[in-house]
């Protein structure tokens, strides 16, 4: 395909999944002090199944790590979803783009190293790591407080993009090093996870310069990219034993087959089965497109791991 009709069309992708109008959650709780410390939560608008609580799935939205892309543009997928029969929580965390100091703490020079100073364009280091845990951490209590319909037993962690790459990592956390400090003594209980054109592996990433070097930003520079990937990059934490499915396009322009392709290498190198669903003529955004047929797919793919 020409290059300017396959711009063409992803433009036309994305104007098509920006277009719908935000979905307020059923609930938004806090799980930190910070403003993008919530959680925002829909209830199931159908039942499935026999009654009783329904699979729990947790949506990392994507935007490349930046500030400029929050929640908002995931909500319909999220109401996509809870139109499906699930319970939904829909995870906000610091992203990068504006000026904050950075933290010191727990991981020595890896976690201090470069904080200091103006935030990364793409993530803010550790802050971004600091808050997808922390979220997951406090998730089954509030979804039993917030979401009763919700069952935090049949959990599926879904992201997609930046997202995706938060969410292999999360559930990779018993793989990390000994002394990160969201590191967890076991493999998180989850259902599985449904990673969606995710930022996999982020050495491939920042070679086919992903997101305009965002992979880079996200970690840091030169020494502080290598010294941080054991602690960042989903590729390098395998093989997890949970459940694992990409999905990706392969008209994708943001985040190249490739990536989802290094990682599926990477998990089958480490002994692990990962599944990978290609899907034809098509790009970054259909799969959180409420009205594209790959998003239908997503849903799919979730339920097969939820039910």
């Amino acid at each position: 395909m020409p290059d300017d009709v396959a711009a063409a069309r992803a433009a036309a992708e994305e104007r098509s999944a920006f277009s719908h109008p935000p979905v307020d959650p059923d609930a938004t709780a806090p799980y930190g002090d910070l403003p993008d410390q919530v959680i925002d939560f829909y209830a199931p608008r159908v039942q499935v199944g026999p009654g009783g609580p329904v699979p729990l799935v947790v949506v990392l939205h994507g935007g490349a790590w930046r500030a400029a892309h929050d929640r908002r543009h995931v909500t319909p997928f999220a109401d996509f979803l809870a139109r499906r029969g699930f319970a939904v929580a829909s995870v906000e965390y610091r992203r990068g783009g504006d000026t904050a100091e950075g933290t010191a703490g727990a991981a020595g020079a890896v976690r201090t190293a470069g904080a200091v100073g103006t935030a990364p364009a793409a993530g803010r280091w550790p802050d971004t790591f600091d808050d997808v845990a922390a979220a997951l951490d406090a998730l089954p209590a509030l979804v039993r407080e917030v979401l009763p319909q919700g069952d935090p037993r049949r959990t599926v962690l879904v992201g997609h993009s930046a997202g995706g790459h938060l969410a292999l990592w999360a559930a990779a956390r018993h793989l990390l090093p000994a002394d990160a400090p969201w590191r967890t003594d076991r493999p998180a209980p989850l259902r599985g996870v449904v990673a969606l054109a995710p930022i996999a592996d982020l050495a491939v990433a920042d070679k086919l310069d992903v997101c305009g070097g965002a992979t880079r930003q996200l970690l840091g520079a030169d020494d502080l990219f290598e010294q941080r990937r054991p602690y960042a990059d989903p590729a390098l934490l395998l093989p997890t034993g949970i459940a694992t499915t990409l999905v990706q396009g392969r008209a994708d322009r943001v985040v190249p087959q490739a990536v989802a392709e290094a990682y599926a290498d990477a998990a089958a190198k480490a002994g692990e089965v990962v599944g990978l669903t290609l899907l034809a003529d098509v790009g970054h955004f259909p799969l959180i497109d409420p009205v594209a047929d790959a998003c239908a797919v997503v849903a799919e793919e979730i339920a097969q791991l939820a039910w």
